[in-house]
This record gives C-alpha cells, structure tokens and sequence, in this order.
C-alpha cells in the first residue's frame, strides 16, 4: 500500500514538474523578450568609459560565456542544455536595443537568464553592457 503511495507521489510530482517546465518554456519562447518601455530610457553611465569594458569582459568570461559563448553569439557550452536558447549577443535584433534595455535584461533575467540583480553590482552590470556591445562592433569587422 504505502508503494502505491509513494509510487502515485512520484508520478505526480513529475508530472507537475515536467508540465511547468513546458509551460515556462513554451512562454519564454513564443515571446521575443522584450524589456519594458522605461528601460529604453535608462542611461549607461559608464558610456564613454574606456575601461568598463575591459573589465566587461572579464564578467563575461566568467560569469556569461558558460552560455552566450566566448564571442557572445549563443553557442556556449551551456547552450546545448537550454531551452530556449541563449541569445546571440552580436545579432541585430540585440544591436538595436539600447543599453537600458541590455542592462535591465542583465539585471532582472528571465527563464534560463539569470537575474544578475543579487550577484553582480551596477557599476559591473554596466560593465557588461559596454563589453557586449563590443562583441556586436567585432561581428561588422568580419
């Protein structure tokens, strides 16, 4: 009896999982994620500083490569696990989104995004920014 229980447990509680994971997943996908309208406002205050990237990539190389690989465009290691898939950081679609809205997707995440928010301070989320639209700079020399 009590296997039967446990058994029904089991199965249940699969079921809930794997049905959230679907519905998470089917969600993230069938929108293009986009930040809110306030988000394009916010400025990049470290715009115009040379070294923020410098120090962006290193963040990145740690903290973001693992899943947008080393040139940002999606591939990392990670990726293969994910659903739906990294970003490409290079593409258009992200090339014509203004530093706000990348700095608010860094900081809140969504789905397999993390929400760097807790981990990583401003002046580095900034500093993120700056790196990523380096990558998208590297992408038009090639």
């Amino acid at each position: 009896m009590r296997t039967k229980i446990l058994n029904k447990f089991r199965f249940l509680l699969t079921f809930l999982l794997f049905g959230s994971l679907l519905l998470t997943t089917s969600v993230a996908q069938s929108n293009n994620w986009k930040a809110p309208v306030s988000a394009k406002k916010i400025k990049n205050p470290l715009a115009k500083v040379v070294s923020a990237s410098k120090k962006g990539k290193l963040l990145f190389k740690t903290n973001c490569a693992v899943c947008h690989g080393e040139k940002g465009k999606g591939d990392g290691i990670a990726a293969v696990a994910l659903n739906p898939k990294p970003a490409n950081l290079s593409s258009d679609r992200v090339k014509k989104e203004t530093d706000g809205e990348i700095f608010w997707k860094i900081t809140n995440g969504k789905a397999a995004m993390p929400a760097w928010k807790g981990t990583l301070k401003t002046k580095q989320r900034w500093q993120l920014v700056n790196y990523i639209r380096t990558l998208q700079k590297q992408k038009n020399k090639k």
